[in-house]
């Protein structure tokens, strides 16, 4: 359907048009006159056809031979032919404005003229006007589809540097509780022997608790360290990077990873579902066909969700077969939790744990 930009100027030709109708010196009122340029100028209007503009604008040329007060609507007629492929078969028109010169109608073929380039000048406004409209809302198009992709890697990148960032601190952490454990740790121990052996050779019964004390203070030292190593080591393990280092090592299939945790789950469940998804793709290298698999983890407010579902064939499947999978059930039944295995639609394994304090 055409656009509406023309409506206007198709209006405005009208009225010129009836204007000339009405001074003719043989003026007859006739409707149907009047509504034959009306109803092409209609078909003109709704039909976006370049085709079947041209055949309506060379039979309206056509019937204006035999109806000679048709030419006066002309320039309404023309309007839609003008700049475009077929506007050289207005042309056709000749033939009836031949026709009404012979009949001495010149002044009013000089006015039609005159209209039909007021035609050709409102044609080419309407038409320039629609073109720069549709650049302009090409480019804003274009101009929102980048700031699309802009904002995608703008956020894409602050993801990878908060990755990056988050591994490097997760990295640094690690490496700390490295030091302490193999420098401090080392030297705790040695100064705890070193109370031990001078307790056992002391003789003197004044040192005696002084070193029993100093013994007792050096444990304290070892257990508290101790711990703090192991709490640095235990915060280093990212659940995130550790899983997206397994499913980016994995191209025995396509791979999609669906990580929606935001927080750092305990010790025990992120080894719980390294372990899980560890077994679970090896298990798709070894006995499945799948071609797609994909590994969901969810974060709910009592509890988190592991999902890993291939589309490959199940065949003979058993729940009691596979140390694998029994492993799997191990590990989740100690947390609480609950394994649902599917395979009704390739293979699916549902698993369910309850976060820390909500058992």
């Amino acid at each position: 359907m055409r656009n509406t930009a023309g409506i206007t100027d198709k209006i405005i030709l009208f009225i010129c048009c009836f204007m000339i109708y009405l001074i003719q010196t043989n003026f007859e009122m006739n409707v149907v006159i009047i509504l034959i340029p009306i109803i092409f100028s209609a078909f003109l209007s709704y039909f976006d056809n370049e085709k079947l503009s041209t055949a309506l604008t060379t039979g309206f040329s056509i019937l204006a031979c035999f109806v000679p007060q048709l030419i006066v609507f002309f320039p309404l007629i023309a309007y839609d032919m003008l700049f475009c492929k077929y506007q050289y078969y207005n042309l056709v028109a000749i033939i009836p404005v031949s026709l009404s010169l012979q009949s001495a109608n010149w002044r009013t073929t000089l006015v039609v003229i005159a209209v039909l380039l007021v035609s050709s000048l409102l044609r080419y406004r309407t038409k320039t006007q629609t073109t720069l409209r549709s650049k302009h809302n090409d480019l804003i198009d274009e101009a929102r589809q980048l700031t699309m992709i802009l904002n995608k890697q703008n956020k894409d990148l602050i993801e990878k540097q908060d990755f990056e960032l988050s591994n490097a601190t997760l990295n640094e952490r690690n490496r700390i509780a490295r030091e302490i454990h193999d420098n401090v740790g080392h030297l705790l121990s040695s100064a705890i022997l070193q109370s031990g052996a001078l307790l056992t050779v002391n003789r003197d019964e004044k040192m005696t608790d002084s070193l029993k004390t100093l013994k007792d203070t050096l444990n304290q030292a070892m257990n508290s360290i101790r711990a703090s190593v192991h709490q640095l080591y235990d915060e280093s393990v990212d659940l995130k990077v550790q899983i997206m280092e397994i499913t980016g090592g994995f191209t025995f299939c396509e791979l999609t990873c669906d990580y929606q945790i935001s927080g750092n789950p305990d010790k025990k469940v992120k080894a719980a579902f390294i372990a899980v998804v560890k077994e679970a793709l090896s298990n798709v290298i070894r006995h499945s066909n799948a071609t797609a698999v994909s590994v969901v983890l969810r974060e709910h407010p009592g509890l988190y969700q592991l999902i890993i579902r291939d589309n490959g064939t199940v065949r003979n499947y058993s729940t009691g077969e596979g140390l694998g999978l029994k492993n799997m059930t191990d590990r989740i039944e100690a947390l609480k939790g609950n394994i649902n295995i599917l395979t009704s639609n390739g293979f699916e394994i549902f698993i369910s744990v309850p976060k820390e304090g909500t058992a």
